[in-house]
């Protein structure tokens, strides 16, 4: 185990041996951030006429030492700018479609390197949006993972498509190239026009691969980019990489609304056009419908906080991947740490492809008896959660694609063994000690 150093509440540090990293404190507002003229005086002053509190509020769960999200802490640093912003959507009475949706699209497209962003509604809408923008209709079938969120697979069932699902990357829980090479050569391979994969808890999938399948089979590649805004294959950024792409912004996600909101983006021209008369009705003038569309689109109030956050991200973004490399000495120093990629006497920790840049929207480990190291921790005080308990294939409302049990090992191996732990920027050090403790200790 590692050896443990505190040194007063406010700054925990712990030892590796020869070095000694401090846990940055991100619970105290920061005068640069706060002040509308830069001074502490102003910070004050802001704090103040914003009612933020003097300390932040905990609005996790109350018996949670360690919560799996607390943004609170967030809101205590960032608040006063928020307040601002969310003020001037209320002075300027639009609040449908304002100025800060176009305002944030064009940042948000200049940030992910990409030629067109459309703000929208949700990121289940956004996916709906690149696959009907594409094309992708009734006749069609679409390959995607079988180990991802709902909205996935119903998102090309709105589309009037049908999902071929295939298996995963046991070590990145990304769509595995291989099998969806495999369903390009089955039966089904013949009316696919598309493969939607997934970069799954912020890792992009292997876009070589799906580069020379599209090239190969001439199909449009569409990123299921929910978890994985700044994460980057190769350089290239999660939303640059296909045809299209969709982003959420649930109050969970790295950049994150107060509310639901999405985004997608399109290198075409094409692409990114219909999706904007579709995200409006099917309009491209007031009240004269080109083609039945729906309601997509992106209140101002949402724009106006992601505008203000996505001046963060990027160190957000980096924060997180400090604190996934500290797990990965914590759970090094503690013997728990196995290669994988299934666990036997410990735990499996995430692996990041060589040209992948992982922005740790999860930090998922694999574990035998998750369910009761799960209840375990909640018993501690670490809060954890399982994404996701059953894969697709085995959900109610899709059976009727017709795949039995058995008929993709390795997300039902994950399905029963993943957990995300506590990650996300305003995490300090000790409280990844705490949790690291707690896993140790379950396994002893």
């Amino acid at each position: 185990m590692p050896r443990f150093i505190l040194c007063g509440s406010a700054t925990p540090v712990y030892d590796f041996k020869e070095s000694r990293m401090k846990s940055p404190d991100f619970t105290k507002p920061r005068q640069e951030i706060l002040g509308a003229d830069g001074s502490p005086s102003g910070a004050a002053r802001n704090a103040g006429a914003g009612g933020l509190p003097s300390s932040p509020p905990n609005l996790s769960t109350p018996s949670l030492r360690v919560p799996i999200l607390d943004l609170s802490r967030e809101y205590h640093a960032i608040g006063p700018m928020l307040l601002r912003a969310v003020e001037a959507v209320f002075l300027s009475q639009n609040f449908i479609m304002g100025a800060q949706v176009t305002e944030f699209e064009h940042a948000a497209a200049k940030k992910c390197g990409v030629a067109h962003a459309i703000g929208c509604s949700s990121g289940t809408d956004a996916l709906w949006l690149a696959l009907a923008g594409a094309g992708i209709g009734p006749g069609d079938a679409v390959i995607t993972s079988t180990f991802s969120f709902f909205a996935t697979v119903s998102a090309i069932l709105r589309a009037g498509a049908k999902p071929v699902l295939a298996d995963i990357d046991p070590e990145t829980f990304n769509l595995d190239p291989a099998a969806a090479k495999s369903c390009l050569e089955s039966a089904a391979g013949p009316a696919v026009r598309a493969i939607l994969p997934v970069h799954l808890y912020g890792q992009p999938a292997d876009w070589d691969c799906f580069a020379v399948l599209k090239q190969e089979h001439n199909l449009v590649l569409i990123e299921d980019a929910a978890q994985a805004f700044g994460a980057c294959w190769d350089g290239r950024k999660a939303g640059a990489l296909g045809d299209a792409a969709a982003f959420s912004f649930y109050p969970t996600k790295n950049l994150s609304a107060g509310g639901d909101a999405g985004m997608l983006t399109a290198t075409a021209e094409t692409i990114a056009q219909r999706a904007r008369i579709l995200r409006v009705h099917g309009m491209r003038r007031r009240y004269e419908h080109e083609e039945v569309g729906w309601n997509c689109r992106m209140d101002t109030l949402q724009a106006a906080v992601l505008l203000v956050k996505l001046g963060f991200i990027d160190d957000w973004n980096a924060q997180r991947r400090v604190l996934a490399e500290n797990y990965r000495l914590l759970f090094e120093q503690a013997g728990l740490m196995e290669p994988g990629p299934y666990p036997q006497h410990g735990v499996v920790l995430p692996k990041t492809r060589s040209k992948a840049t992982h922005v740790f929207h999860q930090y998922v480990i694999r574990a035998r008896r998750r369910d009761q190291l799960k209840n375990f921790l909640r018993d501690r005080g670490v809060g954890s959660e399982v994404y996701y308990p059953l894969a697709l294939h085995q959900q109610p409302a899709l059976r009727s694609l017709g795949y039995p049990a058995g008929a993709f090992p390795e997300s039902e191996r994950a399905a029963a063994e993943v957990l995300a732990l506590p990650i996300f920027p305003q995490l300090t050090f000790q409280e990844q000690e705490i949790v690291v403790a707690a896993v140790a200790d379950f396994f002893s």
